[in-house]
């Protein structure tokens, strides 16, 4: 075997440095366990190498500001991790100081300054609520699951996950805050529901009257925004979250949130908009609910229901986003949006219900601090009907753009209203009442207390007088030439046509003859309160007076001479209570005339609507007597009259007493009149008019001239008083 083919033994190096193409090879070593020794040596290597390479890096500055930056970040770390113990500490005193002060949910479920009021009909059907209505105590179990949702949904999405606060929220409503260029804290705030009813309970502070200007005050200011206002209304929420379940707090929330229309909580607000429980609200009706949260009266269906109903829609939007509905539930809802009740959506009686709260004791009225029940005069049917004859007149005899005002009442002949129109906007609460607080002149509408005098001092309706020129000297003001409308004189004319035509010179001379405070005495006995005339010119409706008054004085005349006090109230209850508090069946009261009078009277005010100035309130089919008025300038219209089942009183005008233009007591008033006794009148059975016929004059036979000398009695009363006052 040669020397070049003999194997060749791998040097040490070939091993360590293998050559180029050729593959490694590697030896299986079996390391030996190290000594203390080794382990030793190697610790010190290891700690020496370290130093090496910290003398080798710390030749510049970056060790420095290294070990600086450590020393920076030990110190703050040290300060922040006790300074946050140390406010984790207060935070932690300040919620039990809370929480200690926090009583058992039950007192804190209806947390109203004051009471309610509710108002029903004369069939005992809600129409109207005042003050602040709470529906009874509901509960997170109790309600709609819907609702509940609805809720949820829309304050707050993690109310379930989070302990009060919800930093999150927080945050997300700052940046969008900053977004809409407002202030971080202006604007949403990020609350929590535990956070709004913490603000709805105001931190826990009660309203005491005598300590705020009003409740308006007081609430506002628990309404106050402020970081200091932010961060106690945080410590209380934490705190009610360690008092009480989540189901508690959402409890306390559903029956204290103000949802419009005067309702605290979800239950007063259900029935107030639905006339259901909030347990048996549907999903469309439980959104409008929660949906009326962000701003109560704005999104208030009975001010807006097309703008409430919108609102609904984003709320299904969210609760399905949320898992809450079903998108075929969440489609059915919004296809079916909710609607308001009867009664909600009449909004019938708005001025009647403002006038029954003002006629009671405030402690049952504006002021009453319990919840009260009334059920009144009113019949909602006539109540629609005159509103429906308010409607119809404007709408086509009143020129487009028209600011003249009307007003309506509607009264049986014991006093009891059951409809009243306080002006053309009918479906309101709180406006003025122009049939309750409007002082108007009362023009020819007086006449019939006049001629009440005049038959109450035995005169009949076929006595005559004589209409032409006249002229009273007043004492102070100088003479006093009164004019017909027609600006015409009629001559000798009975009693009954003088108020047929409604002849103002015959009405004067009346007045002076039966005497004007005999005049004052009647009026103001049958129920005008006004301060009445002192002159002749009360026999021609100088004097003001309110519609509800002058309707009142004609239901006297109507129920045979009696006075009538005007009255809505039938009884007055305590929620919960069966006996009456106060209990009203009529108001009639003193006889002002004889039956005989009223009852010629009537016959009188017959002839006004069949022959006279009232033609254009004929009822086909029925008798009705009734006057028109007008007064100087045309500034006030009016027709009252009635049939034997109501009175109805009709006036017309501008409240800033502008001439109306071409109307008068017989024309557009007498039409509404018209209009609402059509309606108030259909189905019913016409029913005679108590009236009574004056039997006519006896003639007898005697000379021309004794006749011509004699006349009769009205005349020479009027003859001698001219005599006393011009001389023969």
């Amino acid at each position: 075997m040669t020397e070049s083919r003999r194997r060749k033994t791998p040097l040490v190096a070939d091993k360590r440095y293998p050559s180029k193409g050729r593959k490694p090879t590697t030896t299986k070593r079996t390391a030996k366990p190290a000594g203390k020794k080794a382990a030793a040596r190697k610790t010190t290597a290891r700690r020496t190498t370290r130093k090496k390479t910290r003398k080798k890096s710390g030749g510049g500055g970056g060790g420095f500001f290294r070990r600086l930056f450590r020393w920076v970040w030990r110190l703050v770390w040290g300060v922040t991790w006790r300074v946050g113990a140390v406010a984790a500490l207060l935070l932690a005193l300040a919620v039990g100081v809370v929480y200690t002060s926090l009583p058992d949910v039950d007192a804190l479920l209806d947390g109203r300054a004051r009471g309610s009021v509710t108002l029903l009909d004369r069939d005992g059907k809600v129409f109207a609520w005042r003050g602040d209505q709470f529906g009874g105590v509901i509960t997170a179990d109790t309600v709609s699951p819907h609702l509940k949702n609805a809720v949820v949904a829309t304050e707050d999405k993690r109310f379930y996950r989070h302990f009060g606060v919800s930093p999150r929220g927080v945050a997300s409503a700052v940046r969008i805050n900053l977004s809409e260029g407002r202030g971080p804290l202006s604007g949403h705030g990020g609350s929590t529901i535990t956070q709004q009813t913490a603000k709805l309970l105001c931190l826990g502070v009660p309203y005491v009257p005598s300590e705020w200007d009003s409740e308006a005050a007081y609430e506002a200011d628990c309404r106050q925004g402020s970081l200091w206002r932010k961060a106690k209304e945080a410590v209380y929420a934490m705190a009610m979250e360690v008092k009480y379940s989540k189901d508690e707090i959402l409890t306390i929330y559903l029956n204290r949130a103000f949802l419009g229309a005067g309702a605290r909580g979800f239950e007063a607000a259900s029935q107030r908009y639905f006339g259901i429980s909030a347990a048996e609200v549907s999903p469309s009706q439980a959104a409008m609910l929660a949906g009326l949260l962000v701003a109560p009266t704005r999104y208030a269906p009975t001010n807006n229901l097309q703008r409430s109903q919108d609102r609904a829609r984003l709320v299904l939007g969210l609760m399905e986003a949320q898992g809450y509905l079903t998108a075929s539930q969440a489609s059915r809802a919004r296809s079916t949006p909710a609607q308001l009740s009867e009664a909600a959506a009449a909004r019938a009686g708005g001025y009647f219900a403002d006038w029954v709260i003002t006629e009671l004791p405030s402690y049952f009225g504006t002021d009453t601090t319990d919840d009260v029940v009334i059920r009144t005069t009113l019949d909602q049917r006539l109540q629609k009907s005159a509103e429906e004859a308010l409607k119809y007149i404007f709408q086509e005899k009143v020129r487009e753009g028209s600011k003249a005002q009307a007003a309506i009442v509607v009264m049986s002949a014991d006093g009891a209203v059951r409809a009243m129109v306080g002006g053309r906007k009918t479906q309101v609460s709180g406006a003025f009442n122009r049939a309750t607080q409007a002082l108007r002149q009362t023009g020819s509408s007086f006449k019939p207390f006049v001629y009440a005098t005049a038959l109450e001092l035995g005169y009949s309706p076929l006595d005559t007088v004589v209409d032409e020129p006249y002229c009273v000297n007043i004492p102070g003001s100088g003479q006093w030439c009164p004019k017909n409308y027609t600006h015409k004189f009629y001559g000798r004319v009975t009693l009954a046509d003088a108020l047929k035509n409604s002849l103002n010179i015959p009405a004067v001379k009346v007045a002076e003859v039966a005497g004007l405070d005999n005049v004052r005495t009647v009026a103001s006995e049958f129920g005008i309160e006004s301060d009445l005339a002192q002159g002749p010119a009360l026999a021609l409706g100088a004097s003001e007076s309110t519609l509800i008054e002058m309707t009142g004085a004609y239901a006297g005349i109507l129920n045979g001479g009696s006075a009538v006090e005007p009255f809505g109230l039938s009884d007055l209850k305590l929620l919960g209570d069966d006996k009456p508090m106060m209990v009203k069946t009529s108001g009639i009261g003193e006889r002002v005339i004889r039956d005989e009078a009223a009852k010629q009277l009537t016959w009188m005010m017959e002839r006004v609507v069949s022959e006279g100035t009232g033609a254009r309130a004929k009822l086909p089919g029925w008798q009705v007597a009734g006057k028109t008025g007008t007064t100087q300038a045309a500034r006030d219209a009016w027709f009252i009259g009635f049939t034997a089942d109501y009175v109805t009183g009709v006036w017309m005008g501008y409240d800033d007493n502008t001439p109306l233009s071409g109307v008068t007591g017989g024309g557009l008033p007498a039409e509404i009149w018209k209009e609402t006794m059509l309606r108030v009148t259909e189905g019913m059975t016409p029913t005679p008019l108590p009236m009574m016929a004056p039997e006519p004059p006896v003639k007898t036979a005697q000379p021309q001239q004794q006749r011509r000398r004699q006349g009769n009695g009205l005349e020479k009363a009027i003859n001698n008083l001219l005599n006393n006052i011009f001389g023969n």
